[in-house]
């Protein structure tokens, strides 16, 4: 797939702030219209000036994806906009931190509503427009915690093992269909973004990523990334790619693991309000951008991201040395 262009259409839930925010901006610099969606009518209108100071060509919706209908018309209303939709990223997210014996039913049906049958609901619209084109690609936007689950975030994991689990029943009824629209999802490591000061929390102390800790930046690239290639999944950052591969190896010692660590990690040393606003269930007011206030602590690269792109590059070169250290063995004998 060729990179975006003015061209590509390009839909972004959960653009409002955060990883959605940072995506707008990445495919606004390639020249993409772009479908802006979420609650947040400030950080929409701030995501729409950036796209449109980048480039891009932006169109704003909002809405809450937890509504079926809702995010239906909304992709209605941006082909009519901007054009027949390339590309749907489903980034919307909502969370709770708590311990689950202090979880409510509705904290857990609420997250799962946005976080989980949101990505639903933007997958099930963009299939509508894109099957009979026979084209088009859908990103699912995972996390590391699709695979390894932590404690105080049972609700948010579980819907991100809910999506992963969706998605792989997509992919084969795709193949099955023998359809040429792509499915990938992009599998994220922790970021310095801004749900850390307003998604509810149960903690005695403030919330943050577990370290280390990526600017939302990267996450952007490696969805724009991943929306223009073939690759069923892509994973981004080597804690990401630890924790996919420990829990694969090693669950129960990871069970322990981060029971004895989980708590510290995800807290800083700073008292939380108690009284706080939160967005579980309403947006907060303002435009809050991209980053979160972990910036003097986040990476702005990943090099195993790096590797990633490039490993056919990199497995040519070990294969050129191992073919020149084997051709100078030979010679030395």
């Amino acid at each position: 797939m060729a990179e975006s262009s003015q061209r590509d259409v390009v839909v972004v839930t959960g653009a409002s702030a955060g990883v959605g925010r940072a995506t707008a901006r990445a495919f606004a610099k390639r020249g993409a219209s772009i479908g802006l969606l979420a609650r947040g009518r400030d950080g929409l209108e701030g995501a729409r000036r950036e796209v449109e100071a980048a480039g891009g060509r932006a169109f704003v919706v909002p809405l809450d994806v937890a509504e079926a209908e809702a995010v239906e018309d909304a992709a209605e209303v941006v082909e009519r906009e901007l054009g027949p939709i390339d590309i749907w990223i489903n980034n919307a997210m909502v969370s709770v931190f708590s311990p689950i014996k202090e979880m409510t039913a509705e904290d857990f049906r609420r997250v799962t509503e946005v976080t989980y049958l949101g990505a639903v609901h933007g997958t099930l619209a963009a299939l509508k427009r894109m099957q009979p084109r026979n084209r088009g690609c859908i990103v699912q936007v995972g996390s590391a915690l699709s695979y390894r689950s932590i404690p105080l975030q049972s609700a948010y994991c579980a819907a991100k093992h809910a999506l992963r689990g969706f998605t792989d029943s997509l992919r084969c009824e795709l193949i099955h269909d023998g359809s040429a629209i792509h499915v990938t999802m992009v599998q994220l490591p922790a970021l310095n973004t801004p749900q850390f000061d307003w998604t509810k929390s149960r903690l005695a102390r403030k919330a943050q990523p577990v370290p280390p800790i990526f600017q939302p930046e990267v996450a952007a690239e490696a969805i724009y990334w991943a929306a223009q290639q073939k690759r069923r999944e892509v994973f981004v950052g080597l804690p990401t790619v630890a924790a996919i591969i420990g829990n694969k190896v090693m669950p129960g010692l990871l069970d322990s693991y981060l029971g004895k660590t989980g708590y510290e990690s995800q807290q800083t040393k700073e008292a939380e309000d108690a009284s706080k606003p939160n967005d579980l269930y309403r947006p907060l007011a303002g435009d809050h951008g991209a980053h979160g206030r972990f910036d003097h602590r986040a990476y702005n690269c990943s090099p195993q991201f790096w590797a990633s792109k490039n490993r056919g590059l990199l497995g040519l070169a070990a294969a050129i040395m191992a073919g020149c250290i084997l051709f100078t063995n030979r010679k030395n004998r």
